[in-house]
């Protein structure tokens, strides 16, 4: 790979823990952060293959990037996670948490297992990631934390109760850690609408285009980039960024 600018590598010389990045937009925010010079580590829960080849895309941009497998429920296996990154790279400057689940959940029709189950991939897990990344990150000196919420943290939908009251809660959660962890640590959020990947039932795209100002639904480098930004705007904590094409206007 060709020497580039520093000013092309704004991250080099720091080290991203990505959760959830095999696929999807955990995998994109992971790659992103590589072509800006990071160091990746590499959160999956199941999807070994596909971590190691996000793995192996990273090191052929010429970074360090190591896949490391967690079931984000169990707490001792989030501080394993942590224990085992820094291990690997002796520091930690940004957590990225996406790792979450989708599905229906109705009142009258939603179980326990099913609220503890959304409730503790989309917001157990992110709380006792922070926990576990906030020494290594205050060491750091500009640690950042950027929590994946949901247009379905803002609105109301009644299919998906468990899913809404978890993504509300990472809102929450993410103004909590923002004061908890100043001045050395940042967090903030993101809350995508429908972002369009491929295999997605196209009338999704078309019910959502109807809705949204701007014509169109998102891609995975929409979120890509808003991830990035949060990243590196310095004099910005405790934010939610909404990334939804305008539908919630």
């Amino acid at each position: 790979m060709p020497d580039q600018d520093a000013r092309e590598l704004p991250l080099a010389g720091r080290v991203a823990l990505v959760t959830g990045a095999a696929k999807r937009l955990g995998r994109s925010a992971a790659l992103r952060l590589a072509r800006e010079g990071a160091d990746l580590a590499i959160h999956y829960r199941s999807s070994k293959d596909s971590a190691e080849a996000a793995a192996q895309e990273i090191q052929a941009l010429g970074r360090r990037c190591v896949a490391l497998q967690a079931d984000l429920g169990d707490v001792s296996q989030i501080r394993g996670l942590f224990a085992a990154a820094a291990k690997r790279f002796g520091r930690l400057d940004i957590l990225v948490n996406n790792a979450a689940v989708f599905g229906p959940g109705r009142l009258e029709s939603a179980t326990e297992a099913d609220w503890d189950a959304v409730l503790d991939a989309n917001l157990k897990s992110q709380f006792f990631c922070a926990q576990a990344a906030a020494p290594l990150l205050k060491r750091s000196g500009r640690g950042v934390i950027v929590n994946f919420a949901s247009l379905g943290g803002l609105q109301a939908w009644p299919g998906h109760i468990p899913y809404c009251v978890s993504k509300a809660g990472v809102i929450m959660l993410t103004r909590c850690l923002a004061k908890a962890l100043a001045p050395e640590v940042r967090v903030n959020a993101v809350a995508p609408g429908t972002i369009t990947m491929l295999g997605d039932p196209p009338e999704w795209e078309a019910e959502y285009v109807r809705l949204a100002p701007l014509g169109r639904t998102g891609t995975s480098e929409d979120v890509a980039s808003a991830v990035s930004f949060l990243i590196h705007a310095e004099f910005t904590t405790g934010q939610v960024l909404v990334l939804d094409g305008g539908r919630s206007l």
